[in-house]
């Protein structure tokens, strides 16, 4: 069972989330808060698997919280439905996705399941989109930390494909692309997939 926790000032966004998610058999909500203060609290109360943070909230804003509660809690971050610069903050600070409030339920679910697994929504019409508009070739990071291989695999983590699909694309077997993520992580020191897709932005490799 996913623990989830849903912190949001807007109490209909609160009480449309809880209701799809508490839907899913495998997904509980053990807390719904109105502020980052009372999210902190409720995370260091509840340890949940997964919060659902607004960025812009009173007392603390989503951004704090992540930076907070991103070593022991999974975040995935809630925007509104323009891109905001916000949120490429937010994932530095440790979130495992974003995904706009406008979103359907299947993708607030799939956000959700994804965080809980260690991985990160890579939505190629949202998230990639905004990791494009952030990219700055003129600091640009060195390619040489990576090996060929390890860019392959990074610049299609950047396109939105899951591992399955990278291992399909570039004909390796799952088992190797994970061991060339783990490898990837470490080299970038980075926490999840979102920081491997933004430093794949920066480093020009999805236009390459």
């Amino acid at each position: 069972m996913i623990s989830v926790l849903i912190a949001d000032d807007q109490e209909m966004v609160r009480v449309g989330f809880r209701m799809i998610l508490e839907k899913q058999p495998d997904i509980t909500v053990v807390a719904d808060v109105p502020d980052g203060v009372s999210a902190v609290t409720a995370v260091r109360e509840h340890k949940p698997d997964v919060a659902l943070l607004d960025i812009r909230m009173p007392g603390l804003d989503g951004l704090e919280v992540t930076k907070k509660i991103s070593g022991s809690t999974k975040v995935v971050v809630v925007t509104t439905f323009d891109l905001d610069e916000y949120v490429h903050t937010a994932l530095e600070n440790g979130a495992s996705g974003f995904l706009t409030k406008d979103a359907g339920p299947a993708l607030l679910v799939e956000a959700v399941r994804a965080a809980a697994q260690g991985n990160a929504l890579i939505s190629p019409q949202v998230t990639v989109r905004m990791l494009e508009h952030f990219s700055r070739p003129a600091q640009r990071p060195d390619l040489g930390l990576l090996t060929a291989r390890e860019q392959d695999v990074v610049r299609e983590v950047a396109r939105g494909l899951s591992n399955q699909e990278i291992a399909s694309e570039l004909f390796l077997s799952l088992s190797t692309v994970k061991t060339h993520l783990a490898s990837v992580q470490t080299k970038l020191n980075v926490k999840n997939r979102v920081g491997i897709a933004s430093w794949a932005w920066r480093a020009g490799l999805v236009n390459s």
